[in-house]
C-alpha cells in the first residue's frame, strides 16, 4: 500500500470536524475544504501562499471552488497536503497566516512530519500595552518559550535571525507588565569591533549607546515609544553594559544578556551569579560570530561547558533553519558554515 493509500484508509477511519479531505487520483492529490472563506484565506491574495508552497516544492496546485490539486512528486505532494491541512486548521482558530508563515510551515514540517502547526503558532505571548500578539515560528522557537516559562537560566544559542533576543524581549515584557517581576534588566558586553570606544564622540553612556541600540530597536517593537521611555525613566526598564552589573544582586528581576559569546569567562561568571531572589536569567549569543581578541576563551562558549548538568538551566540550540529573517539570509548562515567547514578540513 503507498503512502498516499494510507493516508486515505487513516483519514476514512479517523476523520476530524471540518477537517479537509484527501482524495487519490492518477497522478493528481486532491483536498476538498468545507469552508469557501477559510480556503480563500489559505490560498492568499492571488494565491501567494500557494505560489510560496509550489515554487519551495516543485509541485502544481490547482483551485477548483473547494478543492485543491495538487500535481508533482509523491512526497512532495504528501508533504503539500500537510501543509495546507495544518494551515487550514491554523486559520480556522482565527491565527491569520501570511506568506511568511507558509514559508515557516514549510520549513517546519519538511524537518517533521509529525510536527503539529497549531501547537506552535497558537502559542502566543501577548503584549497588553499594545494588544500585540507574538508568536514563535519553528520548533525550536516553541520549546525556547517554554523553557524560558519553566527554567530560572535560559541560554539561546545560534546564529543571528533566529529570535533570540526578540522572543525573550517579548516574554519579559508581557511579563512585566503582568507583574510577575518588576523590572526588565538589558545588558550586553561593550566589545570593540573595529573601532576604540574612545574615540566615539560624547559621554561614557553616549558612548555605549550605539552597543546598546538593538536592545531598544526590540524594547519599541514591543512597547510604543513613549510608554517604553516612561518605564525606562522610572528603573521598570533598565539597559545597561555588562559591566555595569558587577557587584549588584538582581531581585524580581527579567534579566536579558545579548550578545554573550562576547563575554569573557569572568564575566560569565559575574553575571550568573548577580541572579537574585525572584529573578530570571536569559543568555542569548551566536559562538561563531566573536568579537573578542584572538586566543581569548568567550565565556558562552566555556559556560556551555561548565553549567550544562545544572538542574534548572536550560540550553536552547538554534541552527539556520530556524531563521525568520529574509530568506536569503538562512542562505547566507548555510554557505559561510559550509565555508568554514571546507577551510578546517583543508587544514587539518
Amino acid at each position: 500500500m503507498s503512502a498516499r493509500d494510507r493516508a486515505r484508509v487513516s483519514a476514512a477511519i479517523t476523520p476530524e470536524p471540518r477537517t479537509p479531505a484527501a482524495e487519490a487520483a492518477p497522478g493528481v492529490l486532491r483536498l476538498e475544504f468545507r469552508d469557501h472563506g477559510t480556503l480563500n484565506d489559505l490560498c492568499g491574495h492571488q494565491d501567494e501562499h500557494l505560489k510560496v508552497i509550489e515554487a519551495f516544492l516543485s509541485v502544481r496546485i490547482g483551485v477548483s471552488d473547494k478543492t485543491l490539486s495538487i500535481a508533482g512528486d509523491d512526497v512532495e505532494c504528501e508533504l503539500a497536503s500537510n501543509v495546507l491541512t495544518q494551515l487550514y486548521g491554523v486559520i480556522e482558530r482565527s491565527y491569520p497566516v501570511y506568506a511568511s508563515d507558509v514559508n515557516y510551515a514549510l520549513r517546519i514540517l519538511s524537518s517533521d512530519h509529525n510536527a503539529n502547526l497549531r501547537d506552535i503558532f497558537l502559542d502566543t505571548i501577548y503584549i497588553p500595552a499594545n494588544k500585540r500578539v507574538i508568536t514563535p515560528k519553528s520548533v525550536i522557537q516553541k520549546a525556547y518559550i517554554e523553557a524560558i516559562r519553566h527554567h530560572d537560566i535560559v541560554f539561546a544559542i545560534g546564529p543571528a535571525g533566529t529570535g533570540k533576543t526578540y522572543l525573550a524581549m517579548a516574554m519579559g515584557v508581557a511579563e512585566v507588565l503582568k507583574q510577575s517581576f518588576n523590572r526588565i534588566i538589558l545588558t550586553r558586553p561593550a566589545v570593540e569591533a573595529g573601532e576604540k570606544l574612545g574615540f566615539l564622540p560624547g559621554d561614557l553612556a553616549e558612548k555605549v549607546n550605539p552597543y546598546l541600540r538593538p536592545l531598544y530597536d526590540a524594547l519599541h517593537d514591543m512597547v510604543d515609544f513613549d510608554r517604553a521611555q516612561k518605564m525606562l525613566d522610572r528603573g521598570t526598564i533598565e539597559v545597561a553594559p555588562l559591566a555595569f552589573m558587577r557587584g549588584r544582586t538582581l531581585n524580581d528581576s527579567f534579566v536579558i544578556l545579548d550578545e554573550a559569546q562576547n563575554t569573557t569567562p569572568e564575566q560569565m561568571k559575574m553575571f550568573l551569579t548577580r541572579l537574585g531572589y525572584g529573578s530570571k536569567a536569559i543568555i542569548t549569543g551566536d559562538i561563531t560570530q566573536t568579537d573578542l581578541p584572538s586566543g581569548k576563551v568567550s565565556g558562552l562558549k566555556e559556560a556551555q561547558r561548565i553549567v550544562r548538568d545544572i538542574d534548572g538551566i536550560e540550553f536552547v540550540q538554534f541552527s539556520e533553519r530556524d531563521v525568520v529573517r529574509h530568506p536569503l539570509v538562512q542562505d547566507i548562515i548555510t554557505a559561510y558554515d559550509r565555508a568554514e567547514r571546507s577551510s578546517e578540513q583543508s587544514e587539518s
